[in-house]
């Protein structure tokens, strides 16, 4: 992986406007294009009867409304398929964990063209009525203007991860009209700090975002309701319990998730044909259940109303969503989880309240707040951000009681799916990618050095046959006190010291067995904890599948290694700018 930065050269006060520029120029672009893509798969949902309302309008003609409800959505996963098999040459949807790997390796995306076809694909999602959310696609789409800037050289360190994070904070502040939740999404899941170097450009561009969405295109907010308070000191208690639950609920719809894709791929050859089986599971269930078709946004504004579900319609609807979203996000369509976590917490959070307050018994405030408190629980849990959850909650009701509800609710759920399953989804499928965050930042940045790039030209080999007295010499003309003994085909047979033995007639006769050895999978963070105890110059390194040797590591090179990474890592967290 490539972990060099840019070199620092230009003066501070130019770092300021270029980095003003830049983030001016990305939440820009990130909001209008958000924009663009939100109204498209509206205009789509309408045209194709994915919309409530459409549906409604032919609802005189129910036989041509059942056939696009299941045409729809298995032709759109078809055509999703064949997109992704023949047009995208990364051969799948992108989305936030392509982000975060970008910018914590300071890596370029993947290329424009698969950029490019995973948002039309996305739309095409979205718009046939899959149920995938548009949240994580939008993230990706205004990572794609700030990774423009992966080409500029223009003296400031670490530009294009700060301007991949721009497009990021820009499209959530659009998406939600919350610029300071965009702006701690963007440090919360994709930076993973706060330097102020990144912190001020970050804020500019979500504000930019803010002001787009809200002042110039005056996009509406997703939902907006009146709440005029939490009537129960208890009901705090009720939420924290609610937040446990939708815990189990989360990790659930997780483990599905990652469960379901490479089962699918083992069963069905074709891409194609898993999209279009995941479509045509949706298009059937929605023949009897049209609010899992799509985003769910008008269900989601449903549910914060009493009585708007009844008891067995939210078990069957919470069991059918999270079902269908992890068949269709693991079969290919291309969509986030955000959406629809969103949908089935506050799903689960209106069941709870259905459960304590219709049947039970216990006076509560409404299902507004449990719906919110369900729904910003279940999400948090998904993509590990519950800070940006609440300030969600917080800016898109403007109460104060309400936000705290769902900020205990968000802390209980995290408590156990942090435990239980790990920091997020997107942290999980990093990690099997071999990018495991589980441990840390700095953990993962040291695993992703291998130590086979520090090899030391100067290390000494020999055979068993070779005489001590030339290896010595050769020993003594590099620095060196041990050489690596190989046989015929290149493979480690020991390691041979000088003077560990009375004059030995052959090297064969003094070899000792090496005490640590690395393959070329071994990685920086790995090395360092084996190197525990461990004395010697070097340490010798073989191929993983062959056995061969392919060189020595010294202890000292590790070192000033780890060192290195570690002072590059805590200037990038604490740079000014």
């Amino acid at each position: 992986m490539t972990l060099g930065t840019q070199s620092d050269t230009a003066p501070a006060p130019l770092r300021m406007v270029i980095l003003t520029g830049i983030a001016l120029t990305v939440g820009g672009a990130a909001s209008m294009a958000a924009i663009a893509l939100v109204d498209l798969v509206a205009l789509l949902n309408t045209v194709l009867l994915v919309e409530p309302r459409a549906r409604v309008q032919w609802e005189s003609v129910p036989g041509f409304v059942a056939v696009m409800t299941i045409l729809v959505p298995t032709l759109g996963g078809l055509i999703v398929g064949l997109i992704h098999r023949h047009l995208s040459p990364a051969g799948r949807p992108l989305g936030p964990p392509d982000v975060i790997e970008a910018v914590q390796f300071h890596k370029p995306l993947p290329d424009l063209r698969s950029g490019l076809v995973s948002t039309l694909s996305a739309a095409l999602s979205l718009g046939t009525g899959a149920s995938v959310g548009q949240y994580g696609p939008m993230v990706y789409l205004g990572a794609i203007f700030g990774g423009f800037a992966h080409r500029l050289r223009l003296g400031v360190p670490n530009l294009a991860s700060i301007a991949v994070s721009c497009g990021v904070a820009a499209a959530i502040s659009t998406a939600f009209n919350a610029p300071i939740a965009g702006v701690l999404f963007a440090h919360e899941v994709v930076l993973r700090h706060y330097a102020t170097r990144a912190f001020a450009p970050v804020t500019v561009a979500s504000v930019a975002g803010y002001v787009i969405a809200n002042v110039i295109f005056e996009r509406p907010a997703l939902f907006r309701i009146e709440f005029p308070g939490v009537a129960h000191g208890y009901e705090f208690g009720l939420v924290a319990i609610l937040g446990l639950f939708v815990a189990l609920a989360a990790i659930v719809f997780m483990r599905l998730l990652l469960a379901i894709g490479p089962a699918l791929a083992q069963r069905i050859r074709w891409p194609e044909a898993r999209t279009a089986m995941a479509g045509l599971a949706v298009g059937l269930t929605a023949l009897i259940l049209p609010d899992v078709l799509g985003i769910g946004t008008s269900t989601l504004r449903f549910a914060t109303i009493d009585g708007a579900f009844g008891l067995g319609e939210l078990i069957v609807l919470i069991a059918a969503k999270i079902i269908l979203t992890a068949l269709c996000i693991g079969a290919g369509f291309s969509g986030g989880a955000f959406s629809p976590s969103l949908l089935i917490g506050s799903l689960i959070g209106v069941l709870f309240w259905t459960l304590a307050s219709g049947l039970a018994g216990v006076p509560t405030s409404g299902a507004a707040i449990y719906a919110i408190g369900g729904m910003m629980a279940f999400a948090s849990a998904v993509i590990g951000a519950p800070l940006t959850c609440i300030l969600i909650v917080f800016e898109l009701t403007r109460n104060y009681d309400v936000t705290i509800a769902a900020m205990v609710a968000v802390v209980f759920s995290n408590l156990v799916s942090h435990r239980a399953f790990g920091r997020s989804l997107f942290d999980v499928q990093l990690a099997r990618r071999g990018i495991d965050f589980s441990l840390g930042r700095d953990r993962a940045h040291f695993a992703a050095l291998k130590v086979v790039d520090f090899l030391q030209p100067q290390a000494v080999t020999a055979t068993a046959d070779d005489r001590p007295a030339e290896v010595a010499e050769r020993l003594r003309a590099q620095g060196w006190r041990e050489a690596f003994v190989l046989d015929a085909e290149g493979r480690l047979l020991g390691v041979f010291s000088p003077g560990a033995q009375e004059d030995p007639p052959r090297v064969a006769q003094g070899l000792a067995p090496a005490r640590l050895v690395f393959d070329d999978a071994t990685d920086l963070a790995d090395a360092m904890e084996r190197l525990r105890g461990f004395v010697g110059d070097a340490v010798p390194v073989v191929c993983g599948e062959t056995g061969r040797y392919l060189g020595a590591v010294s202890e000292a090179d590790l070192v000033s290694a780890w060192l290195d990474e570690g002072a590059r890592l805590r200037k990038e967290e604490n740079a000014s700018i």
